[in-house]
C-alpha cells in the first residue's frame, strides 16, 4: 500500500498540525485535472470542463481546478458566490428551485455565468427578472433522465424539449443556448450513452430554426473513480435484508468490491456516442461537470487515537461530523494507522468521539497494533465529505495543502 511507504512524511505534517487534519495534495489534483481534460480531447473536440463544486467546496481545491484551465459548476447561491469570490470567469448555474435572488446574482454576472434553467416556471421568472433590469440572461435547460420516481425532480422531460425552445422564444432576454442533462454514480459510461441515444432522437427532430441556437450540450457528471466502489456488508442490499432477519450474521468476507471503468473508457463511450447521435445534427460544444472524479483521491483525514477502551475498540479525536453523516456503517475505506503501519488488517472497532454509536470510521485497521496518541489516516476521502461535514459536537478540522 503506497501510503504506508509514506508514513513519515505525512507524520511529520501531523506533528506541526492539530488533529483531526485535511490534507489536500495539489500535485493529486492537477493530475486528475489533466488527465480528465486529456481524455475527453482525444474523443472531443470542443470539450469544456466544469468542476462540480459541491463534491468539495475547500476553496483550496476549487482555486487550483480554476488554474488548471477548468470553469465551476455550482448548485446554489453560496456556491455561485464563493465561486465569483474565488475569480472564476465561466460559470454554470443548475439545480432546481433557484430562488428570485439567486435568478437576480445570475442577472448581476451575466458575463461569467450561464443559468442551467430547470422548469418552465423558472424560465417565466429568469424572463421576468432580466426584463425587469434589461439584461440578456445566457442560458440552458435542464433534462430529467428519468420521468418516474425522485429522479423526476430534476429538469423537464426529453419530450417536452421542443416546447421548451418555442417558449423560451417568447422572451427578449433569455438568450437558451444549450440543453444539460445528469446521472449519478456511473461505474461506467451506459447511463450516459443511452440518455445521448435518447437525445438525438429528439434533437433530428427540432426545426433547423431550434438546432441552430444549441451552443453547447452538457453531459454533466457522475464518473466513478478508478478504484470503484467499496462497500461493507452493511451497504449491499443482502447485508440490509440480513440485518433485520438475522442480525447476528456476518459474512467472512465483509467487503465488496464493485469495478469502475477508466476515465478514458467513459470519453471513448460518450465520444462515439455524441458522434453517431448528436453530431449529425448540431455541431456543438460539449460541457461536462466531473466532481468526484476530480476531488476524491486529492483530500485524506488524520486523526488521533484518544481512548483505548477494548483490544477491539478505540476511540479518536474526530468524529464523523468531519464527513457529514455515519458513510462507514454501509461505505469501507481503509483505516492506516501511520505511528506503527502494517500491510495486514487486524479487527478493530475505530469509533469517533461524538455521542451516538453511529459514529464509526471502520470495522479494522492496517497496523501491527493500535494504542492512545497513534495517529490514523482514512485515504482518499475528498469527495462529498469536505461539504458536508457539520459543526456538530465536535471541531471541523483544518485544512492542509501539500
Amino acid at each position: 500500500m503506497a501510503f504506508i511507504k509514506r508514513a513519515p512524511e505525512f507524520l511529520d505534517i501531523c506533528s506541526i498540525n492539530e488533529l483531526p487534519l485535511y490534507i489536500i495534495e495539489k500535485k493529486i489534483l492537477e493530475e486528475r485535472a489533466k488527465t480528465f481534460i486529456s481524455a475527453f480531447k482525444n474523443q472531443v473536440d470542443d470539450i469544456h470542463v466544469f468542476y462540480a463544486l459541491k463534491s468539495n467546496n475547500c476553496p483550496d481545491i476549487a482555486k487550483i481546478l480554476i488554474k488548471s484551465g477548468l470553469g465551476l459548476d455550482v448548485s446554489g447561491g453560496p456556491e455561485l458566490l464563493s465561486a465569483l469570490r474565488l475569480g472564476s470567469k465561466n460559470i454554470i448555474f443548475s439545480g432546481p428551485g433557484k430562488t428570485d435572488k439567486e435568478i437576480e446574482m445570475v442577472i448581476e454576472n451575466h458575463d461569467k455565468v450561464t443559468l442551467l434553467i430547470d422548469s418552465f416556471g423558472e424560465l417565466e421568472r429568469a424572463a421576468k427578472a432580466a426584463e425587469k433590469y434589461k439584461i440578456q440572461i445566457r442560458a440552458g435547460v435542464r433534462l430529467t433522465t428519468q420521468e418516474n420516481g425522485l429522479w423526476r425532480k430534476f429538469g423537464i422531460l426529453v419530450s417536452d424539449l421542443k416546447d421548451f425552445f418555442q417558449k423560451s422564444f417568447e422572451y427578449d432576454y433569455i438568450n437558451l443556448r444549450g440543453i444539460q442533462f445528469h446521472t449519478s454514480w456511473n461505474l461506467n459510461p451506459k447511463a450516459q450513452t443511452d440518455f445521448i441515444v435518447r437525445l438525438g432522437e429528439h434533437i433530428k427532430t427540432l426545426n433547423p430554426e431550434y438546432r441552430k441556437k444549441i451552443e453547447f450540450i452538457d453531459i454533466g457528471g457522475g464518473y466513478w473513480p478508478a478504484a470503484g466502489e467499496w462497500l461493507q456488508w452493511n451497504g449491499i442490499p443482502a447485508g440490509q435484508i440480513s440485518k433485520i432477519l438475522v442480525p447476528e450474521f456476518q459474512p467472512e468476507n465483509q467487503y465488496f468490491h464493485f469495478a469502475s471503468e477508466p476515465v478514458e473508457n467513459f470519453a471513448y463511450k460518450i465520444g462515439q456516442a455524441l458522434k453517431k447521435h448528436i453530431f449529425p445534427y448540431v455541431k456543438c460544444k460539449i460541457y461536462t461537470e466531473p466532481g468526484r472524479w476530480l476531488c476524491n483521491d486529492a483530500m485524506h483525514i488524520f486523526l488521533t487515537v484518544i481512548d483505548k477502551k477494548a483490544q477491539d475498540m478505540v476511540i479518536t479525536d474526530g468524529g464523523t461530523n468531519i464527513m457529514g453523516w455515519e458513510r462507514y456503517e454501509s461505505d469501507y475505506c481503509p483505516v492506516i494507522n501511520l505511528t506503527c503501519p502494517s500491510e495486514t488488517e487486524k479487527k478493530c472497532h475505530i469509533f469517533g468521539s461524538l455521542c451516538t454509536p453511529h459514529d464509526i470510521w471502520g470495522f479494522g485497521y492496517f497496523g501491527t497494533s493500535i494504542e492512545p496518541g497513534d495517529i490514523l489516516m482514512i485515504p482518499n476521502q475528498g469527495a462529498y465529505t469536505y461539504s458536508l461535514q457539520q459543526n456538530f459536537i465536535k471541531q471541523a478540522a483544518q485544512v492542509v495543502v501539500i
